[in-house]
């Protein structure tokens, strides 16, 4: 639990990050980290249409740059965009002024209000500038779906027990999660469709 819906303290860490959302309605947030690639993001788009459902794909600068047509789907079918960094780098390992630097490197292609830090943390002083910057989304619930040590129906059981009102819910467009997404996601979204969540996007 500690990972799948971090605890208040690691909430704290980040106080103007949006980590869930309206505890008294009943709609999630479905978000989606580290594409977009050709592999995986279009199987993703045609699932989500299937559904009507828009979500937020935090992407990697660089994967946007090498992919730029799985890009354009992703925003002509009208879903939101965050920054997620270049290179996917973790905030702990580089100096704030590279990792900024990064970041803004990313926008140059992406123009999102938006981000998600890679790995859930970064340094006090890339926090301070980035939340000037950015809304900073983390999330209530990461679903583990690129964990090896998971399987699809262990991912999806995750998503059926920490679920809840107002949960930022995060999946991952990669090839490491491919497995598990391909099982878990269609069936998360039927179950939480079942339980009566509406699914939204950010303002």
């Amino acid at each position: 639990m500690f990972i799948e819906q971090p605890p208040q303290f690691i909430r704290l860490l980040y106080p103007k990050a949006l980590w869930r959302m309206d505890k008294n309605e009943r709609a999630v947030y479905l978000t989606f980290d580290d594409g977009p690639i050709p592999e995986i993001t279009p199987w993703v788009l045609d699932l989500l249409d299937k559904y009507g459902i828009k979500a937020t794909f935090f992407m990697v600068g660089d994967n946007v740059r090498k992919h730029p047509k799985e890009f354009q789907m992703v925003v002509e079918r009208g879903h939101r965009i965050g920054n997620h960094t270049f290179n996917h780098i973790r905030g702990f390992e580089f100096l704030s002024q590279n990792y900024l630097a990064n970041t803004d490197k990313a926008n140059a292609y992406l123009q999102t209000n938006l981000f998600r830090p890679p790995h859930g943390h970064m340094r006090w002083m890339q926090y301070h500038v980035l939340k000037k910057k950015y809304q900073i989304v983390m999330w209530d619930l990461v679903t583990r779906d690129y964990s090896k040590r998971l399987n699809g129906p262990q991912v999806f059981e995750k998503v059926k027990k920490y679920a809840r009102n107002g949960s930022i819910i995060t999946f991952h467009d990669s090839l490491k999660s491919e497995e598990n997404l391909k099982y878990a996601l269609p069936r998360s979204i039927e179950w939480l469709l079942t339980e009566g969540y509406e699914f939204k996007v950010f303002p």
